[in-house]
């Protein structure tokens, strides 16, 4: 039952941040760990849009898979992350971005999980704990790369 909570204030938007985290295919040009995320489908309904996304998450020899349901709510600034199959009991990840002004916002960051193998969770769990610890850093850095400094 490891979990991570993070709020973190950021020098941009946060239409900026959320649109930023929005482009889940991107993931793998940035995201510590992720070797690939493909969208298997994409429906858009009163303004949200619900995403079937396959993130491939890699650590020397070890490599999982893993299915979520990304619903993203532009008009409250939240991501909801919900869990669908692969190497986890459960997985539940929320993202909210708050303005705080015109050009900063904070970004908060919220995941719990459990992997099914207590041996999988022994090999990648403290690695998973500091890949979500260095996850808003490197938002933040892919947001000055995307937005300007």
């Amino acid at each position: 039952m490891p979990h991570f909570e993070t709020n973190h204030v950021v020098k941009h938007s946060a239409e900026e941040m959320f649109n930023l985290v929005a482009d889940v295919e991107r993931y793998p040009e940035f995201l510590p760990l992720c070797e690939a995320l493909s969208v298997r489908s994409r429906k858009e309904r009163d303004g949200k849009v619900l995403l079937l996304a396959d993130m491939t998450v890699g650590y020397k020899a070890i490599r999982e898979t893993f299915t979520t349901q990304v619903l993203l709510k532009p008009a409250e600034r939240m991501i909801d992350v919900n869990y669908i199959e692969g190497p986890f009991k459960y997985l539940d990840n929320v993202w909210r971005f708050e303005p705080v002004n015109d050009s900063q916002s904070i970004v908060h960051f919220y995941i719990d999980y459990e992997f099914k193998s207590r041996i999988l969770g022994a090999l990648m769990g403290s690695m998973f704990d500091r890949a979500f610890r260095m996850f808003s850093e490197a938002f933040e850095k892919r947001a000055d790369a995307v937005y300007g400094a």
